[in-house]
C-alpha cells in the first residue's frame, strides 16, 4: 500500500531525472568535438566516451542488483546524488562556456512535438503487451505519434530558426549515422531487457545474479569503443561500423539458434558478441555524425545522434516486453525479440555501407551552405 502511494512521486522523480539527462547527454559529443579538433585525437576521445558509457552499462545492473539485494531499492536512486554533485563540480571547473548560436530562440513547439511523438510511440508499444495490437488505444497512440512527428517536420520547414534544419538531414552521413545509432540501441537494449526478464522470471535468478549474468554482454562494451577509436585512424569508420553490426547480428542470431530453453553457458558468447559489436560500431557512427555537421551545428548533431539512440533504446525495450507478453509461448516470444534485434543490426550494417564515409572527415564539404 505504501509503495502504491509512492508511485506518483516516483514517476515525477523519474521524469525530472529524464529531463536532466536530456539536457546533459546530447551536448557530450559537441564538447568533445570542440575540445579535440584533430580527427585522430577526436576518434580517441569518442572511443573513451563510448568506453565510459560501457562502464556505466556494466556497473548499472551489477550495482543495482547489489543495492536491491542488500540495502533496498531506494538506494538505486540515492546513489546518484553524490555522482550528480561530482559531475556538477567537474562541469563548473572543466567545461568552458560556449557562445555559439546563443541568439537562436528555443523552438518550444518543435521540442514538444518530438517529446509527444516519442512518448506516444513508446506508450503504444508498452500498452500493446496487454491490450493487443488492434486495441483502439494502441492504434490511437501510434496514429498520434505519427501526427506529432509530422507536425515536427512541418514546423521545421516553416520555422525561422529550426531546431533541426532539414538541410542537415539531407547529409547522407549525418542522417544515416543517426538511424544506425537508433538501430543498434534498439537491438542491444532490447536484448538486455528481454534477457533480464528471462533470467529473473523464467530461470528464477535474483536481481544480483541477473546483473552478473548480463555482465558478459555489457563488459565487452568497456574496451570495444577504445579499440575501434584506435583502429579508425588506419581503417576509417565504415569497416568498423559494418563489422560491429554484423558481429552483433550474429550474436543475437546465435541466441535464436540456441533453442527453446538454452542453458546459460550457451548464451554467453552471443551476449558478448552483441555487446562488443554494438560498442565497436558506436565510435565510428558517432564520428560519422559529428564529422558531417558544420561546426556551428555540432550541438544539434550531437543531440540528434543521442536522441535517436535513446529512441532506439525505448522502442527496443517496449517492443521486447510486448512480444514476451503477447506470445503464446514465452520462449517463442524471446526468440522473436532476438530475431528482430538481429534484423535491426543487419539493417544497420547495410545502411553503414552506403552512409558511412570510407575515411573519417572533419566537416562536411557543404558546411558553408548550412552555416549561412
Amino acid at each position: 500500500m505504501r509503495l502504491r502511494a509512492e508511485c506518483p512521486f516516483l514517476v515525477a522523480a523519474r521524469v525530472a531525472e529524464g529531463l536532466g539527462a536530456a539536457l546533459i547527454v546530447p551536448g557530450s559529443l559537441a564538447l568533445l568535438q570542440q575540445a579535440y579538433p584533430a580527427p585522430a585525437a577526436r576518434s580517441r576521445a569518442f572511443g573513451v566516451w563510448g568506453s565510459v558509457a560501457g562502464i556505466a552499462a556494466s556497473a548499472g545492473p551489477l550495482l543495482g542488483g547489489l543495492l536491491v539485494s542488500t540495502v533496498g531499492w531506494r538506494w538505486v536512486f540515492l546513489i546518484n546524488l553524490p555522482v550528480g554533485v561530482a559531475c556538477l563540480v567537474l562541469t563548473l571547473r572543466r567545461v568552458a562556456p560556449s557562445d555559439r548560436l546563443t541568439t537562436r530562440p528555443l523552438d518550444w513547439l518543435a521540442q514538444c512535438s518530438v517529446v509527444a511523438a516519442v512518448a506516444l510511440l513508446t506508450a503504444a508499444l508498452n500498452e500493446a503487451g496487454w491490450r493487443g495490437w488492434s486495441d483502439p488505444a494502441v492504434l490511437a497512440g501510434v496514429g498520434l505519434s505519427v501526427l506529432a512527428a509530422t507536425a515536427f517536420m512541418v514546423r521545421e520547414r516553416l520555422a525561422r530558426f529550426p531546431a533541426l534544419p532539414t538541410s542537415l538531414l539531407r547529409s547522407r552521413a549525418l542522417g544515416g549515422g543517426a538511424v544506425i545509432g537508433l538501430l543498434f540501441n534498439f537491438g542491444f537494449y532490447g536484448m538486455v531487457f528481454t534477457a533480464s526478464l528471462d533470467f529473473q522470471h523464467q530461470r528464477g535468478y535474483s536481481a544480483l545474479v541477473t546483473g552478473l549474468a548480463l555482465f558478459p554482454a555489457v563488459a565487452m562494451t568497456m574496451f570495444a569503443s577504445i579499440l575501434s577509436g584506435r583502429l579508425a585512424r588506419t581503417t576509417g569508420d565504415r569497416p568498423l561500423v559494418c563489422t560491429g553490426m554484423l558481429l552483433a547480428a550474429l550474436g543475437l542470431a546465435g541466441w535464436v539458434a540456441a533453442g527453446a530453453e538454452p542453458a546459460y553457458p550457451l548464451l554467453v558468447v552471443p551476449m558478448m558478441a552483441a555487446g562488443f559489436g554494438t560498442s565497436f560500431a558506436l565510435t565510428g557512427s558517432a564520428s560519422t555524425v559529428m564529422g558531417a555537421a558544420p561546426p556551428a551545428y555540432s550541438g544539434t548533431a550531437s543531440a540528434l545522434f543521442n536522441t535517436t539512440r535513446q529512441l532506439g533504446s525505448a522502442t527496443g525495450v517496449a517492443l521486447g516486453g510486448t512480444l514476451l507478453a503477447t506470445a503464446a509461448d514465452y520462449g517463442e516470444g524471446l526468440r522473436t525479440s532476438m530475431a528482430i534485434g538481429a534484423l535491426a543490426y543487419l539493417t544497420a550494417a547495410a545502411l553503414a555501407w552506403f552512409c558511412v564515409p570510407p575515411t573519417s572527415r572533419n566537416v562536411a564539404p557543404d558546411a558553408e551552405a548550412h552555416t549561412g
